[in-house]
C-alpha cells in the first residue's frame, strides 16, 4: 500500500557521499543516497513492506516507497515478524536511494500492542464501531511499551534536521516518546483511517493521553474534514485548546498543525496496468467465464468496516426485487482474509461464506452462479484488467478513512465505454468522487435500486460522471498527497 511517482515539486534531490554518517549519539548510520537538499526523509509505518519486485496492490505501502524512492530516506518500523527473542537492533537494509530499518516483535509485543489496542480498541473505534471495543489496561500498557521502544531504537538512527513522517494508529504515542528523548526534529503524523467526534472518542479510558500524544507532532494529517474537525473539537472542548486559526491549536504546552491530505494513487500508472492486462490470460479466462452477462466487482480486505455482509444483502434484493437482472450480472467479490487471530475476522468470514452459499443457492441456473465470493489474493495488475472488464465497482464500507479501491476503479475504465462506480457516503473517497453513484451501505434497498441504476445507465452519462472523476484523481495522485504533507511538514518548524 510499486508505482512510480512522477513530479518533485518543492522537493529536490541530489547525490551524496556513499559514506556513512555520524549522527550526534555517535552511531553510524547508513546513510541512503539521495536526500532532501535541506532535510533527509525518514517515514515511520507500523510494518515496512521490503521491496520484493512485486506489485503491491496500493496502499500505504506504495506511497512511502515511492516517496522514498524519489527523495530517499529512510523508513524504519516493523518487519512483521514475531520472535521469541527479538533483538534489540534495528536490521538496516540498504536498497538503492532508501534504507529499510526494520525490528521483530516478541509475542507478547504482538498480542498487546498490535493486536489487542491496535487492532481491537482504536481500529472499531476509529470505524464507529464502539460495541467491538476490547479494551484492557494490559494491552494498553503493552501499546505504549512498544511505542516507547521504536522511539528509543529510532532516535540513535536520527540526524538533527531530518524530516519525520509517522504514519497511522499504531504509532499515535511516537511522537511524544521521541519527545522524552530530546528529539527535536520536525515530526509529522498522518491518520489513514477515520478520526471519531469528540464523544465516540471518550469511549476510550486513555482518550486524554492519546490525544495528548498527537499533539507532540508538529503537524497532523487527516484524510477529510470531517475527520480534522473530529479531532480539532475534541481539543478545544476537552483539552481547553486554544484555536490559532488557519489549523493551529495551541494545547498541551505545544502548537500543534492540522491539515486535509486526501491519498491518491498513481493514476497514469494504474491506468496502463488496466490496459495491458487486456489481453492477459486472466482477462481471457474472465471473459470467457462470463459470456455476455455483466460483471460487478468488489475488491477489499476481509474487514467488519467494509460493509460486506450488508452489500451482499443488496445484491440478493437485486436479485429479488428486480428478476429481470437473473442470469444478466454476475457480482464478483475479492475479499483477502486479514487478522485472522481476532476473532471477530474468523466470524465475518464465515458469515460471508453463508451468505454467499445462500444466495448461490436461490438464484443459481445450471449455467450461471451469481455470485463468486473469492477469499485469495491477485496481483495489482490481474485486479486492474479485472476492475476495467467490470461494468459496476461496488465500493460500499460502513466507514473508511479513504478507500484507494474506488479510485483504481475509476483510473481502469476504459474511456470509451467506462463502468459505474456505485460508492459509500461513508467513505473517505466520497468526498472527492461526487459523481459516483453514492449510496448509504446501511439501506439495503437503496444499495440494490443503485445497482440496478448502473446497469441501465446510458453510455453519454457514464462516460461525464467518469471524466469528472478521472480529473479528480489525476490531479489528486499520490504525487501530489506526497508534496503537499512534506512541504506543509517542511513550514511546519516557526511559530503559528
Amino acid at each position: 500500500m510499486g508505482h512510480a511517482i512522477t513530479g518533485a515539486g518543492e522537493l529536490h534531490v541530489e547525490q551524496q557521499s556513499s559514506e556513512n554518517e555520524v549522527n550526534p549519539a555517535g552511531r553510524e548510520v547508513i546513510s541512503p543516497r539521495a536526500v532532501h537538499t535541506n532535510r533527509r526523509l525518514v517515514i515511520v509505518s507500523n510494518r515496512v513492506a521490503v521491496d520484493s519486485g512485486k506489485h503491491d496492490s496500493g496502499g500505504l505501502a506504495v506511497a512511502i516507497r515511492a516517496a522514498l524512492e524519489k527523495s530517499g530516506g529512510i523508513w524504519f518500523g516493523w518487519s512483521g515478524k514475531v520472535e521469541d527473542s527479538p533483538g534489540n537492533e534495528p536490521e538496516l537494509i540498504a536498497a538503492g536511494p532508501l534504507t529499510y530499518a526494520t525490528l521483530d516483535l516478541s509475542q507478547r509485543d504482538f498480542d498487546e500492542y498490535y493486536l489487542g489496542f491496535a487492532n481491537r480498541v482504536l481500529w472499531p473505534l476509529f470505524h464507529f464501531r464502539a460495541g467491538l471495543v476490547d479494551y484492557s489496561r494490559k494491552d494498553f500498557s503493552g501499546y505504549l511499551r512498544v511505542n516507547r521502544w521504536f522511539a528509543q531504537s529510532l532516535a540513535p538512527l536520527l540526524l538533527p534536521h531530518d524530516l519525520v513522517w509517522v504514519h497511522d494508529y499504531h504509532l499515535i504515542p511516537l511522537g511524544r516518546e521521541l519527545r522524552c528523548l530530546d528529539q527535536a526534529q520536525v515530526l509529522g503524523f498522518f491518520l489513514h483511517t477515520p478520526f471519531p467526534p469528540a464523544e465516540m472518542l471518550r469511549i476510550l479510558p486513555n482518550h486524554r493521553e492519546l490525544v495528548e500524544g498527537l499533539c507532540a507532532y508538529d503537524l497532523v494529517g487527516f484524510q477529510t474534514k470531517s475527520d480534522a474537525q473530529g479531532f480539532c473539537d475534541y481539543l478545544i472542548h476537552w483539552a481547553g485548546a486554544e484555536d490559532l486559526g488557519n489549523g493551529a491549536l495551541r494545547a498541551f504546552g505545544r502548537i500543534v498543525r492540522t491539515q486535509v491530505f486526501p491519498i491518491g494513487i498513481d493514476t497514469e500508472a494504474v491506468s496502463g496496468h488496466a490496459a495491458a492486462a487486456e489481453t492477459s490470460r486472466h482477462m481471457q479466462r474472465l471473459r470467457r467465464s462470463l459470456g455476455n452477462r455483466t460483471l460487478m466487482i468488489g475488491v477489499d480486505r476481509l474487514d467488519y468496516s467494509k460493509g460486506l455482509p450488508a452489500r451482499f444483502s443488496a445484491f440478493g434484493k437485486l436479485l429479488e426485487a428486480y428478476p429481470e437482472t437473473r442470469n444478466r450480472i454476475i457480482f464478483m467479490q475479492i475479499a483477502p482474509p486479514s487478522r485472522s487471530e481476532v476473532p471477530e475476522y474468523k466470524e465475518i468470514r464465515r458469515t460471508l461464506a453463508a451468505a454467499a452459499g445462500n444466495i448461490n443457492g436461490r438464484y443459481s441456473e445450471f449455467d450461471w452462479t451469481p455470485l463468486r465470493y473469492i477469499n485469495k489474493s491477485f496481483g495489482h495488475q490481474i485486479l486492474t484488467g479485472f476492475y476495467r472488464a467490470a461494468r459496476i465497482g461496488l465500493v460500499t464500507p460502513l466507514r473508511d478513512g479513504m478507500n484507494l479501491v474506488a479510485k483504481e476503479y475509476i483510473a481502469s475504465q476504459p474511456r470509451e465505454d467506462p463502468g459505474v462506480l456505485v460508492l459509500s457516503c461513508f467513505a473517505g473517497a466520497a468526498q472527492e468522487l461526487s459523481e459516483a453513484v453514492l449510496v448509504n451501505p446501511f439501506d439495503v434497498e437503496g444499495m440494490a435500486e443503485a445497482i440496478r441504476q448502473g446497469l441501465d445507465m446510458p453510455l453519454g452519462e457514464r462516460q461525464e460522471r467518469w471524466t469528472a472523476m478521472m480529473k479528480t484523481i489525476q490531479h489528486n495522485d499520490i504525487a501530489h498527497w506526497r508534496e503537499s504533507f512534506i512541504a506543509a511538514l517542511q513550514a511546519s518548524g516557526g511559530p503559528a
